[in-house]
């Protein structure tokens, strides 16, 4: 079996008790990415000079008797809007494109002290606006499922670049959706931790304003549980440079097995394939063992209506201009629609926002306190047609619409799983988890289970798109 069809855990076994050189495993991920990238723009920097670098010295570590970590020799990528030393932040803008960062993010520190190997840097639309994946300056991403589709976005390099087998792990961010919507596009899984689990700063730029400070998020897309479990680990390393994050533990002890089945959160419209989705994945936790409950979520609309008021005040502040002068269009339409929809971004707006934020988060964790679990749509749709989302006003209401549960849930600061269940119609399909501030393991946990029933996501050939 080609080694860059495997899981990052059993690469990482074999490179720890000499079976393969870590050496070897980069190289053939290398390959992977010269051989498949031009088919679907997935990887749009080339980090391969540090990348054989990195495992040579890994490799000597490991011949040295040394730990090389619980990542050893697992190949990842990282999206271009988190910095990576000696390699420009892009963030999708061709204004941007020579912002060279001159440290690593802490996530990215993380990823290299538990021995991962970065092979290379993936794209993102636009100032990271879009579910959808394209800009002028690294061009237009396709999934490597099915070209006709979103990869999703913003991360959609990197969901692409762990379909096709050009990394196992894939690192993501998510304000959002943008980690649990790719996984989904893709077929693959993905995790929004916590807010302040995982820790990140670009030193490239400004720090953030108070929406992306308490909205985005980094975290792991795969191919597999067991991935997602040890590279989320490995990224949630502590790093005083980010004073937001809080160092709890991984598991934060017993639970009840009880969770509520929310189909059509806060009476989203939901399609017949996503709910059948949902009541498969229901009674894979039902047959072990736990007791499920359907139930609507507590409020969603409101939550999101919170989350684009606070994004779009951001945006508005750091970012209008910028994406003026960059002159993308689809950015620029988007842009438009979204901030139409959030209104006044004024300063009494803001802070009735963040007022009414808290009520929020209470009544969401009074509910979990119920059911540890909630079960809910990723999407109100399978994943959407390329561009789908500047095809017309109705095009975007509709789309816009659908990822009302990616939307809400960053601003009452709750964790999200994104599980493959399989496919619909010729598309991927899966279920969301959403669980308590810090129990992310409870996550892990259940999409375990479901994963366990349902096919598992393998490495999709861009050859046959």
């Amino acid at each position: 079996m080609d080694i860059w069809t495997r899981p990052a855990t059993e690469i990482a076994e074999l490179v720890r008790s000499k079976q393969i050189s870590a050496t070897e495993v980069t190289q053939a991920h290398l390959s992977r990415i010269e051989a498949v990238n031009p088919a679907i723009n997935a990887v749009v920097q080339d980090t391969s000079a540090e990348a054989l670098a990195a495992a040579r010295d890994l490799d000597a570590r490991i011949a040295a008797g040394e730990d090389p970590g619980p990542m050893a020799g697992v190949p990842v990528t990282i999206k271009v809007n988190v910095d990576q030393k000696g390699y420009a932040t892009t963030n999708g803008l061709k204004l941007l494109e020579n912002l060279t960062a001159p440290d690593d993010s802490p996530v990215v520190t993380n990823l290299k002290k538990a021995g991962a190997i970065v092979v290379g840097r993936t794209n993102t639309p636009a100032m990271s606006l879009r579910w959808f994946t394209k800009n002028n300056v690294h061009g237009q991403t396709l999934n490597p499922r099915n070209k006709d589709i979103t990869p999703g976005g913003s991360s959609g390099g990197a969901a692409a670049s762990v379909a096709a087998g050009m990394a196992p792990v894939g690192h993501g961010s998510d304000i959002a959706g943008s980690i649990r919507y790719p996984a989904y596009a893709c077929g693959l899984h993905g995790l929004r931790p916590s807010g302040g689990r995982i820790p990140v700063w670009n030193q490239s730029g400004p720090d953030r304003y108070i929406g992306a400070q308490l909205m985005a998020v980094s975290g792991p897309i795969t191919r597999t549980m067991g991935d997602l479990d040890l590279s989320f680990r490995a990224m949630m390393q502590p790093d005083s440079r980010d004073p937001a994050h809080t160092p709890m533990p991984y598991d934060s002890g017993p639970f009840d097995k009880r969770a509520a089945l929310c189909l059509t959160p806060d009476g989203m419209p939901v399609a017949e394939p996503v709910k059948q989705a949902l009541i498969q994945a229901a009674k894979i936790l039902e047959d072990a063992g736990w007791t499920i409950e359907e139930h609507d979520s507590p409020p969603m609309r409101e939550a999101a209506r919170i989350n684009a008021t606070l994004w779009m005040a951001d945006t508005g502040f750091s970012a209008a201009n910028v994406l003026a002068e960059e002159g993308e269009p689809d950015s620029l339409f988007v842009f438009d629609h979204m901030s139409r929809d959030a209104g006044s971004a004024d300063m009494l707006t803001v802070m009735d926002a963040l007022r009414l934020r808290v009520g929020l988060m209470r009544q969401w964790d009074m509910f979990l306190d119920r059911f540890p679990i909630v079960l809910c749509p990723v999407s109100g749709e399978l994943p959407f047609d390329q561009q789908a989302d500047v095809a017309s006003e109705d095009s975007f209401a509709r789309v816009y619409e659908a990822q009302l549960t990616q939307r809400g849930l960053p601003a009452v600061g709750l964790p999200g799983l994104s599980v493959c269940t399989g496919s619909a119609e010729g598309r991927p399909v899966g279920v969301q988890l959403v669980a308590r501030r810090w129990r992310e393991d409870l996550l892990i946990k259940a999409g375990t289970l479901i994963e366990a029933a349902c096919p598992t996501p393998t490495v999709s050939d861009p050859f046959s798109l």
